[in-house]
């Protein structure tokens, strides 16, 4: 197991290096960059005349620059990270871009990992139970439920909640606490608080991956149930329940946990959108501004914290698939 996992970080190194040239090289398809943004804004909201705003940003460009070939910038940019643990400097917030992720990347992390594990835990329940329970009523009810948790999308569930909570309970709605307690200390109230806000994005990021868990459970279980093994079993005379989850369920839930490596980055994706409707002081929303400005170092930056999150989501993926099953070795 240890080789296994020395070669998946070897490979994993070419890998990233890519990612993050693909990735640097998408943010830079679009012609102009952060300073033809800021030109405009110059020449619109401070009342500068096209040429002296030219002269600022072509300034700014070459004290920052970006006016150096592509290559230059990426080799720059990917050295600086190896070897410094620098991400570069954020044009919009005027920051360097590391003090902008570390910021965030907490509650990011944490709200993408709750509903993962919330998604996990609940859809696989709630598969073995209509699996098991085969076409009776909550059998239906689960199986539509799933269908609509597929089919809504994440911005427009959030939206959904905050007016019901708004409307209907006079709840405030936006970011993870109430003005109240945005800059109270730690207090049991205040943690109250903060729970009445972090359910909403939870279930909004969690719903499309616990309908899924749920539907690919129920099918696989399903077919295990009608296997050979498990016939002989019950056959013996073991009972119903140890033969579903001894037997059946650690056969069945292995897709799941296949799965779970290239899930985590997918709950990222989900966080961006609802962090921005929700106005939530995570990446989501810096992660949008950057892109429609330009602001390259910080959009690559985020990208290249997809990519690292998808390879370590991926070994731990494998790990866990030999401990669920056994007959599986990497050796």
């Amino acid at each position: 197991m240890l080789s296994f996992i020395l070669k998946r970080i070897a490979y994993a190194l070419p890998t990233l290096a890519l990612i993050s040239f693909f990735s640097f090289l998408v943010i830079e398809l679009p012609p102009g960059d952060y300073m033809t943004t800021l030109q405009g804004t110059l020449v619109s909201q401070s009342g500068m005349s096209p040429g002296e705003a030219r002269a600022l940003t072509n300034q700014m460009r070459e004290e920052y620059g970006l006016d150096q070939p592509f290559l230059v910038r990426y080799g720059e940019w990917i050295s600086a990270i190896v070897t410094r643990g620098d991400f570069g400097f954020s044009f919009i917030f005027r920051r360097p871009v590391g003090e902008i992720i570390w910021q965030r990347l907490g509650m990011t992390l944490l709200v993408a990992l709750c509903a993962h594990v919330i998604s996990v835990v609940i859809g696989v329940l709630i598969g073995i139970y209509s699996a098991t329970h085969r076409n009776t009523f909550l059998d239906h009810i689960f199986t539509v439920l799933a269908f609509i948790g597929f089919s809504v999308p994440n911005f427009f569930l959030a939206l959904l909640i905050m007016y019901v909570l708004a409307f209907g309970f006079g709840q405030h709605v936006g970011g993870f606490f109430s003005p109240d307690y945005v800059i109270a200390p730690w207090s049991w109230a205040r943690f109250v608080d903060f729970l009445k806000h972090f359910w909403i994005p939870v279930v909004v990021v969690g719903l499309a991956g616990t309908a899924r868990n749920m539907r690919v459970m129920r099918g696989n279980l399903l077919d295990v149930l009608n296997q050979n093994y498990v016939r002989t079993a019950r056959a013996k005379g073991l009972s119903n329940r140890l033969v579903v989850f001894k037997h059946a369920v650690r056969n069945a839930v292995q897709p799941i946990v296949m799965y779970l490596g290239v899930a985590l980055p997918f709950l990222l994706q989900g966080e961006i959108v609802t962090s921005a409707v929700l106005n939530l002081p995570t990446m989501g929303p810096v992660f949008l501004q950057s892109l429609v400005s330009q602001d390259m170092y910080l959009a690559g930056s985020f990208l290249m914290l997809l990519a690292v999150v998808l390879v370590i989501g991926n070994l731990l993926a494998d790990i866990a698939l030999v401990w669920v099953d056994p007959r599986v070795s990497y050796d």
